[in-house]
């Protein structure tokens, strides 16, 4: 089974979620009709900080009966953050870290991020502990991104929980601790963090910090999955095709890779190409495959580089073209593809879609070799008398 680093996906689960927006739809006072931006404009023009930032909040979304318009939001943010009000200074930040509405300013989201964190707003607290953790707006500095994330953690925002369970699996501004890591990402995950939940999954399947529990796994990282969180669908994909924690489906599978594949996961994509080409949970379609080996390769993955070469040299779901096949194998090679090594190395040996040059087929099957690649290893042994 393959498993996704749990590293990056923790580091790419904490940067696509940078503030975490302040004011949210259960927030919004009970009434029995829905809230709209003119019930609340006539307060936030006298002054009312809590309609200004209800009011802002409804520009950003496009809600309460406005377009959206995220110049106008900030205005109202920052007429919320001017009288030192702790949620719209977070979300003035917010506004300044992505570019929203204004243009992007790291040091000046970090300025406003601290205003409120320093008023304990744990939202602020869990985003300044970010901003030092990436060294966005700040100089980088772990041990004060784990001092925010704490902050922020204690008094229970999910996102800081999160945050500082990362911290403590990988020693990042702390000494590595697994046990106590596992036990903040629980916290998140018991909130229903999806990204929490995820990681808590994969700590039980991996035993970080927890008894392996196969079935426990799954569990959490079901619930990640069905909210969306693409790093857990493929990962429970995996499950369901190894039958690892759960009765092995491979329809199933096919059905969680799908999902994880249309947000447009690299690794998901792949595996859903893997499916089409091989008739794994679906009829076989081998330009189907193509398709989605091609969106993973796109974005980078090696293994899809070379099984998109593989597909080229040999004209499987698409016409055969040994030139557009090197190019391929070049990008998956370049990256470590031990498979990509090889078939460059085979490419120069023999002239397929590139100028015959013995000497570097030598250098791609060494470095395939190197890595333990049977086949490079034999070429090589043959090769050597030349």
């Amino acid at each position: 089974m393959r498993y996704i680093h749990f590293l990056a996906v923790l580091t790419l689960a904490i940067a696509g979620t940078l503030c975490q927006f302040a004011c949210s739809k259960k927030e919004a006072p009970a009434t029995t009709t829905a809230p709209s931006a003119e019930s609340y404009r006539a307060a936030a023009e006298r002054g009312d900080a809590d309609a200004q930032d209800r009011l802002g909040y409804f520009y950003y979304k496009g809600e309460g009966g406005v377009e959206m318009d995220l110049r106008e939001a900030v205005k109202w943010f920052r007429k919320v953050a001017d009288q030192g009000y702790a949620k719209g200074q977070s979300d003035l930040g917010c506004c300044y870290s992505k570019g929203q509405g204004i243009e992007q300013d790291l040091a000046e989201a970090a300025k406003w991020f601290r205003k409120a964190a320093d008023q304990g707003y744990p939202t602020a607290q869990s985003d300044l502990g970010f901003c030092f953790f990436k060294g966005q707006g700040v100089k980088k500095d772990l041990a004060e991104a784990v001092k925010w994330y704490r902050k922020a953690a204690e008094q229970g925002n999910a996102e800081g929980q999160f945050r500082l369970g990362g911290c403590y699996q990988f020693g990042e501004g702390v000494e590595k601790d697994s046990r106590v890591a596992a036990e903040w990402l629980r916290k998140g995950a018991e909130q229903g963090l999806a990204q929490a939940q995820f990681g808590l999954g994969i700590c039980y399947e991996l035993g970080e910090g927890v008894e392996i529990d196969l079935h426990e796994g799954v569990k959490w990282m079901r619930k990640a999955a069905e909210q969306g969180e693409a790093s857990a669908q493929d990962n429970l994909g995996t499950c369901y095709e190894s039958g690892r924690g759960v009765e092995k489906d491979q329809k199933v599978a096919v059905e969680w890779y799908r999902k994880a594949a249309q947000q447009g996961d690299a690794h998901s994509q792949y595996d859903l190409g893997f499916c089409y080409e091989k008739g794994r949970g679906v009829e076989q379609d081998p330009r189907e495959a193509v398709e989605w080996y091609r969106k993973a390769a796109e974005h980078g993955l090696a293994r899809a580089q070379f099984r998109l070469g593989l597909c080229y040299e040999k004209g499987k779901g698409v016409a055969a073209d040994k030139h557009e096949a090197v190019q391929w194998f070049t990008k998956a090679a370049n990256q470590g593809n031990a498979m990509g090594q090889y078939y460059l190395g085979v490419a120069y040996e023999y002239g397929d879609g590139v100028e015959k040059d013995w000497s570097k087929a030598v250098q791609w099957y060494q470095k395939a070799a190197d890595q333990g690649d049977a086949d490079a290893e034999k070429a090589l042994k043959q090769l050597s008398p030349r």
